[in-house]
């Protein structure tokens, strides 16, 4: 018999968040600190069982994916707008993962933001970035993408900007919605090239319809044409670039930190980020109609997969290092995507979730301990003050380097393996460059995750240290290093916002002793180590290879009717064929491959300067000065939107307003106004009302006109 997935259990599942948001966010004085948190975590629990129970339908129960209208929006002409649901397995996926990981947060914030004046705020925020997620990966049609599309970019610039008393998180979070509309802007163009070729916004009526458009070409500029398939993928994975953060448009999201750590992790793990990697995996029926496409985001996901993965090397603030890693996390995804192994990128995702979230969590825990620090040269020696912190932390980064066994590795290892496959095929240069790209980010990441750790939690305790006068970190960047002058000038180092607020550099942070988290940030960093650990060895074969737990009876593919891709272009399935045999062999196999080599190459350098041998980094910095120095300038992306595109724009600001206000408005409009204003002044003498002032006139003009006459006829 089969189960039917309930429309009004779809319902529950976006309002319940939604539910509490308003209530904890309208009512906050009423309800208070505690009822705040209640029920926006009641909301959100709710939302989280209901998603598992209809995964539970998709998967274990058989059910037939819904895909229904449940309101009509408007309709004009032909065209109509609704808001509906289309629920498969991957939706229903992202539903748990994005809805599980919001749970943790929400938990999690409880003793993150105890001491905030914006504490019911905060929950309603994060409650409502939960139902904007949802409302996303939930639609059924191009419109309700888009809603929630813009609505996590706007409560991600609410929640980016909590602390808006401090001018570096003003910055950061106009800096995060500038940047993305511009990614939003191509992606509008995109919807608005489907509705032109489709006459429609229904994922149902565009993707069956998909194929009419192959070989359909557009004149852009006169005597080029294009296909409209490319330009329509191109212009959609525009706005994925904005929102899932890829180079050139990634400048957002390294600045993203200013924000409550909680956010931070919500943010880089479940939701905002992973909207375009989610987005053009939904979209694979259009993107597999243009190689251009195609090749064009391979390009871009190896670029941020490396290059954005360097710079996490040089940085001091242990939320910047995660940040950087979620970069270039992000990038294998989009590798994936554009080699089209779909189902490979969307399982990344779906692992990263779980480790990033709790790397971000845990750093939190670390700055809670050491009473709002972030700069790790101010730490050291940690192991033995927080072991939970500690041991939850070495768990996923662990995952998160790809060691077999753990869930990073079934991931991250099949996209690697995905693209050599591609590589080999294509037999082009970006492909070559994307193999390269993600092979050698495998010794990026070891080294960079094992520097955290090390300076962190093992060697001195360096943070019983003095600090010197006038202290700015030498590789600090410039939002860093003006939280740190401000903290110079004793500027809001220990007011009402709380954690995060600034770098704590003076000794009034040293005279306590770090000490281990409550158990309100404890417990969500054990609930995340676990799937960190074991979902990929439980889900990888269904999920990936089409068979059971253990790589036996082939089965349907997980993804099938969700994610659509040609046999020929099917990069997983021939890496299933060619390497999988089970999860324990696909480890063991991950043994002898070149990306746990490379691996282990950057957990032995990280070991050797950062624990074996500490005066080394100061040695390597002397001698790599430049290449370090260009990683601390993050390649000049920051000089070239700020002093470019901004600056640019800025500057045309100026003499738009500088034409405006002395062309325009003082010739054209000011200058008119004045002749009228003379002219009516030279009336106003003449109609003076006095009636010997109209004969003289009268006679005056006579005479004129006598002798105009006279000359005349003569």
């Amino acid at each position: 018999m089969e189960h039917a997935i309930s429309k009004s259990v779809l319902l529950a599942i976006v309002l319940a968040p939604l539910f509490g948001a308003i209530i904890a966010g309208l009512f906050r004085r009423q309800v208070g600190r505690a009822g705040a948190h209640w029920v926006t975590i009641l909301g959100v629990a709710v939302s989280c069982a209901l998603s598992v129970h209809v995964l539970w339908q998709l998967v274990g129960q058989g059910a037939s994916p819904f895909n229904e209208n449940v309101y009509t929006w408007f309709q004009v002409g032909g065209i109509e707008a609704h808001v509906g649901f289309m629920v498969d397995k991957l939706s229903a996926m992202m539903m748990v993962v994005v809805t599980f990981v919001s749970l943790l947060v929400h938990i999690y914030t409880i003793g993150y933001m105890a001491e905030d004046d914006g504490y019911q705020r905060f929950f309603s925020y994060i409650s409502l970035f939960t139902f904007s997620m949802l409302m996303l990966v939930m639609s059924n049609n191009f419109l309700q993408l888009f809603f929630g599309w813009e609505a996590v970019g706007l409560v991600s610039y609410l929640l980016i900007g909590f602390w808006f008393k401090r001018p570096t998180a003003v910055f950061a979070n106009l800096k995060a919605f500038l940047v993305n509309r511009v990614g939003d802007f191509g992606f509008l163009l995109g919807i608005a090239g489907v509705l032109l070729m489709f006459g429609s916004l229904d994922y149902g009526s565009v993707f069956a319809n998909a194929p009419t458009i192959a070989g359909v070409k557009i004149a852009i500029f006169a005597g080029h044409e294009w296909s409209v398939a490319t330009v329509i993928c191109i212009c959609l994975f525009i706005g994925a670039m904005g929102k899932s953060a890829q180079v050139p448009l990634h400048v957002w999201l390294p600045d993203s930190m200013e924000g409550p750590t909680p956010i931070s992790a919500l943010i880089h793990a479940a939701t905002m980020v992973t909207a375009g990697i989610f987005m053009v995996a939904r979209m694979s029926p259009l993107f597999e109609l243009s190689e251009t496409a195609l090749t064009f985001v391979l390009f871009i996901g190896a670029t941020t997969a490396f290059w954005t993965g360097l710079i996490g090397i040089v940085q001091n603030d242990i939320k910047r290092v995660v940040a950087y890693s979620t970069l270039s996390q992000l990038g294998y995804m989009t590798v994936a995507l554009g080699v089209s192994a779909y189902s490979a990128g969307v399982y990344h995702l779906m692992t990263h979730a779980f480790f990033k979230a709790l790397l971000f969590l845990g750093a939190g825990s670390v700055i809670i301990g050491m009473h709002h620090e972030q700069d790790m040269r101010r730490m050291g020696g940690l192991k033995k003050y927080m072991p939970i912190t500690y041991w939850t932390m070495l768990i996923g980064t662990l995952a998160l380097i790809g060691t077999p066994f753990f869930s990073g590795f079934y991931s991250k290892d099949t996209i690697i393996e995905a693209a050599a496959e591609h590589a080999h095929e294509a037999n082009s240069w970006v492909a070559t460059y994307a193999y390269w790209a993600v092979l050698l980010g495998a010794f990026v990441t070891a080294f960079y995750s094992f520097r955290l750790l090390y300076l962190t939690f093992h060697g001195k305790e360096r943070f019983h240290d003095p600090v010197p006068d006038h202290y700015v970190a030498p590789e600090a960047d410039s939002s860093e290093h003006e939280s740190q002058l401000s903290e110079q000038h004793g500027h809001d180092a220990h007011d009402a916002h709380g954690h995060d607020n600034g770098h704590g550099h003076d000794d009034h942070h040293h005279a306590h002793t770090p000490h281990e988290s409550p158990w309100v940030v404890t417990v969500p960093l054990i609930l995340l180590a676990i799937p960190s650990v074991l979902i990929g060895f439980f889900t990888v074969g269904t999920m990936l290879f089409g068979t059971d737990v253990m790589g036996h009876h082939k089965q349907l593919p997980f993804f099938l009717g969700s994610i659509d891709v040609g046999a020929a272009r099917d990069t997983v399935a021939k890496v299933g064929a060619e390497v999988w045999h089970g999860p324990i062999a696909y480890a063991m196999h991950g043994f002898k491959a070149p990306a746990f080599w490379l691996t282990l190459g950057g957990f032995v350098l990280a070991t050797i300067m950062y624990w074996w041998k500490p005066e080394l980094p100061a040695k390597a910095r002397r001698i790599f000065a430049w290449p370090v120095r260009v990683l601390e300038n993050k390649y000049g992306f920051d000089a070239l939107w700020i002093g470019g595109f901004a600056g640019g724009g800025l500057g045309l600001g100026k003499v738009s307003r500088a034409i405006d206000s002395h062309l325009i408005d003082g010739v054209a409009v000011n200058g008119s106004a004045r002749v009228v204003d003379l002219v009516a002044r030279l009336t106003r003498r003449m109609q003076s009302g006095y009636l010997y002032h109209y004969a003289f006139a009268m006679i005056i003009g006579l005479i004129a006109l006598l002798a105009a006459l006279i000359r005349y006829w003569r």
